[in-house]
């Protein structure tokens, strides 16, 4: 189903969250951080805590996450991760934001970063 709305999908439309807020959500754990980037990407640094579930990987792992949660979605700058948060919204999610600025931003602000 995830895959047929993707190939419909025009310019994403999902909000964005601040560093800010997705560092108060991520130390609340408050918010699913979901990081949609490549598995090599991932290796070079990820939140903390987060959830790797590449982009192209979304359709088939959605269930592993519970959409009466919120999500903040991460990639490397916040292009895929904008096309990750509004796949989820299209099926069912209600509160999904993408990280603006992606992890260039959380990691040039100072946050944390697992290369675990």
């Amino acid at each position: 189903m995830l895959n047929r709305l993707v190939d419909g999908m025009k310019e994403p439309s999902a909000p964005e969250a601040t560093v800010g807020e997705a560092v108060r959500a991520h130390a609340q754990g408050s918010a699913q951080i979901v990081d949609v980037r490549e598995p090599e990407e991932w290796a070079e640094g990820h939140i903390p805590a987060a959830i790797h579930i590449p982009l192209d990987d979304l359709a088939a792992r959605v269930s592993e996450l519970d959409p009466n949660q919120p999500v903040i979605t991460v990639c490397r700058s916040g292009r895929r991760s904008l096309t990750g948060a509004d796949m989820l919204l299209r099926t069912g999610f209600t509160d999904v934001k993408s990280l603006a600025g992606g992890m260039v931003e959380w990691a040039d602000a100072g946050h944390p970063v697992d290369r675990s």
